[in-house]
């Protein structure tokens, strides 16, 4: 694998080439080399570009990945599932949307166009993973963002809970709900309602919501001391991961934005005890707490 540059050599606010450099590199490599799997043909459902990625080989314990919209996986935990594979099963809840950036409205102009795109990118992610789908059809979140509505939450899990009667055994994944998003906040509830124990740190929002003062003191405060951080280290599989976000470039626009993941995995490395290894990018979970 190329040298992975810091994200931010060039400042916070350019495109960062060093790394588009170590990625293209990378694609290169992977047209050349033999490797232990195949190596897949991924292509970007907005822009057509096609991608170079290894197929992975899972493993182990089943995992079930409840996502509140179709890139929350991709964005926040794939890193994890590209460094340890493991027999997947991704489950979108909120699968119909009219969110996509304002360049992009007049070539997607309805709400099926949109979610028709989405599902896509949805569906280009997962084939890294031979992971499995299961989409529930239901209507974003709106603004103005209103109060959680108990009845909407009752039905989704137990919407969620036929899927996972398919998948005894398995272990759940489902978002922290650092992020204030209410698709968020319900969907975490949800999964904490089936037994979830496990969560991914959601970075979808990134730029607007997560990781703000006022969010991580909110998140703090709401989660008291029952959900514990831990790390994954993704340095291995940064790359890989980058070809990950391109298949979802369309709802990020402009394109740099798809960095900043990126640019967060870099600081949360520096949170990693054990720097034995010398760790540069991470993804962070949280465990819940056993009583």
């Amino acid at each position: 694998m190329p040298t992975l540059p810091a994200p931010d050599t060039e400042g916070i606010y350019t495109f960062p080439t060093d790394l588009i450099a170590a990625h293209l590199a990378w694609q290169e490599q992977l047209t050349r080399r033999t490797a232990k799997a195949p190596v897949l043909y991924v292509t970007a459902p907005h822009s057509g570009v096609r991608y170079l990625i290894e197929e992975r080989l899972p493993a182990g314990r089943p995992v079930v990945v409840i996502e509140p919209h179709h890139d929350d996986f991709a964005l926040s935990a794939s890193g994890h599932f590209l460094a340890k594979p493991r027999p997947l099963t991704v489950v979108t809840v909120f699968t119909r949307s009219t969110t996509v950036d304002p360049v992009l409205e007049a070539k997607y102009p309805s709400a099926e166009a949109v979610s028709a795109l989405r599902a896509r990118e949805g569906a280009a992610t997962l084939r890294a993973f031979g992971g499995r789908r299961h989409l529930l059809g239901y209507q974003d979140a709106v603004r103005p963002y209103r109060a959680r509505d108990n009845g909407r939450l009752d039905d989704i899990t137990h919407n969620l809970a036929a899927v996972l009667s398919q998948y005894d055994g398995a272990e759940l994944l489902a978002p922290a709900a650092v992020t204030r998003h209410p698709d968020h906040l319900l969907v975490h509830e949800a999964a904490r309602r089936l037994g979830c124990r496990w969560f991914f740190e959601d970075l979808a929002f990134w730029s607007t919501y997560a990781l703000t003062g006022c969010d991580q003191h909110l998140f703090r405060t709401r989660t008291g001391t029952s959900l514990v951080p831990e790390l994954t280290d993704i340095t291995r599989v940064l790359l890989d991961k980058l070809t990950l976000l391109h298949l979802h470039s369309s709802q990020i626009q402009p394109i740099s934005k798809m960095y900043k993941p990126i640019r967060h995995a870099w600081t949360v490395a520096a949170d990693l005890l054990d720097q034995t290894a010398s760790p540069q990018f991470a993804e962070r979970f949280y465990r819940l707490a056993t009583s």
